[in-house]
């Protein structure tokens, strides 16, 4: 397959995961099931078509209204979808045609959904996080053995980090964020789970600081660390062999 044609229907796939990823990002942090009942309009009920459900499309078609109740739409809907393609693309690009791509797709859609509820809710919900599990670790000893040890010690060191913080933090970083980088670590390995974390911390701290000074409020006020987590994790799953590579000419020279 050229690579423009993979590239192009890894972009479409994310738009139609991403429209899936909606769904999970509204429903589990409500307890409802993922497949029933079937996708309709929150305002009205009623049940979307398949016309409706063309990911970013019929958010413009539709003039981001419902069609019976003419209510407005969240542009979140289709910013969900637009991000998901955009980062299949970006990671199709990176990685080729590989094992370790699926992996990092699986991840990339349990990251976007991740963040988008701990920004509602402050929750990240273990169905997420044992499907990223599940996932991973089977992916993981697809790669070899080699890539399953790596995965055991990324996961372990990124989670056991984050236990750490949260510990002595009191409350400041929350089990959600822990099992989070348990998982991971799975598909990350140990040293691009090391670069995600500082990433993460990194972003964290600017946009806290930025945030603070914006609203006048202190340090201490509690942000969502998911989205800081789940960023750094896709920017080492991008950067992190550059990163490091980098990092090691700049000290070995």
């Amino acid at each position: 397959m050229p690579l423009a044609w993979f590239w192009f229907f890894s972009f479409l796939l994310g738009l139609c995961i991403g429209s899936f990823l909606n769904v999970c990002i509204y429903r589990l942090p409500r307890g409802m099931s993922l497949l029933a009942p079937p996708s309709h309009c929150p305002a009205c009920g009623a049940r979307l078509g398949p016309l409706d459900l063309i990911p970013v499309v019929s958010y413009f078609f539709l003039r981001g209204r419902c069609r019976r109740c003419s209510v407005a739409i969240s542009p979140r809907y289709p910013l969900v979808e637009l991000l998901t393609g955009a980062g299949f693309l970006l990671i199709a690009r990176e990685h080729g045609l590989h094992v370790h791509t699926a992996g990092l797709l699986v991840l990339f859609s349990v990251l976007v959904a991740a963040s988008f509820i701990d920004l509602d809710h402050r929750i990240i919900p273990d169905r997420l996080t044992l499907f990223a599990l599940a996932a991973g670790i089977p992916l993981a000893a697809l790669q070899g053995a080699e890539a399953l040890k790596d995965g055991l010690i990324g996961s372990v060191l990124g989670g056991g980090i984050l236990l750490i913080v949260a510990l002595f933090s009191r409350g400041g970083m929350g089990g959600g964020d822990v099992k989070l980088a348990f998982a991971i670590g799975w598909y990350l390995g140990w040293q691009e789970t090391l670069v995600a974390l500082f990433l993460a911390f990194l972003l964290g701290a600017v946009v806290g600081v930025l945030w603070a000074l914006r609203t006048g409020r202190t340090l201490k006020t509690a942000i969502p660390f998911g989205p800081f987590l789940s960023s750094g994790a896709m920017l080492a799953a991008l950067t992190g062999d550059k990163l490091i590579s980098w990092y090691l000419n700049l000290w070995g020279g």
